[in-house]
């Protein structure tokens, strides 16, 4: 693992298939929409050894026609929604705020959870996020201040915990802990 510079870390790993089912999505939903990965696949992206049956994803709001498209591309590929099979009604739940999943076609796990950054928690997570760079592919995570801030303060599980503590053991060096403590408290605020 290197760190190109504050935002791009190479990461030299073997793929595993979580790996490939990632970047697959990930290379058809770029194509409409940005997107940054958040919560437990990040960590497990990084070597921690947990299962996980989704993957967290918020993009940034779509008009009814980019999501539209982004539907058609993601069924044309495989892929199926577990919350409906209407466009228009899938499209309603992102707009009220809800996640919506995404799974290869006759399966439910794993999944990806998408939901439309609307919180300034979560709009904020696109500026400060990382890329990571493996082979030919890369993936967008939120940074890893935030990870630790959303996992210790907000999700608070003991798998959350864990998760948190891994990723600040891994990149001790790299952490911003300043930038931890200002997450927390917006996090607080926005769940007061």
């Amino acid at each position: 693992m290197e760190f190109v510079d504050d935002k791009t870390i190479k990461l030299d790993k073997v793929l595993n298939e979580l790996d490939k089912f990632v970047l697959k999505f990930i290379k058809i939903l770029e194509k409409h929409a940005d997107y940054v990965i958040v919560s437990g696949y990040v960590s497990i992206l990084f070597g921690r050894s947990r299962s996980t049956e989704d993957i967290d994803i918020f993009i940034k709001e779509l008009s009814k026609e980019q999501f539209d498209a982004l539907y058609q591309g993601l069924k044309e590929e495989g892929y199926w929604c577990l919350n409906g099979e209407s466009a228009d009604g899938i499209y309603s739940y992102l707009q009220e705020g809800l996640s919506i999943r995404f799974a290869d076609e006759g399966e439910t796990i794993p999944n990806f959870e998408v939901k439309f950054a609307k919180k300034k928690s979560a709009l904020m997570a696109f500026a400060d996020s990382l890329t990571i760079v493996m082979e030919e592919s890369k993936v967008k995570l939120s940074s890893l201040e935030r990870q630790i801030a959303y996992k210790r303060y907000y999700l608070k599980s003991d798998k959350d915990l864990e998760d948190a503590a891994y990723i600040e053991k891994l990149f001790k060096e790299h952490i911003n802990y300043g930038k931890v403590e200002v997450l927390r408290r917006l996090i607080e605020n926005e769940m007061a």
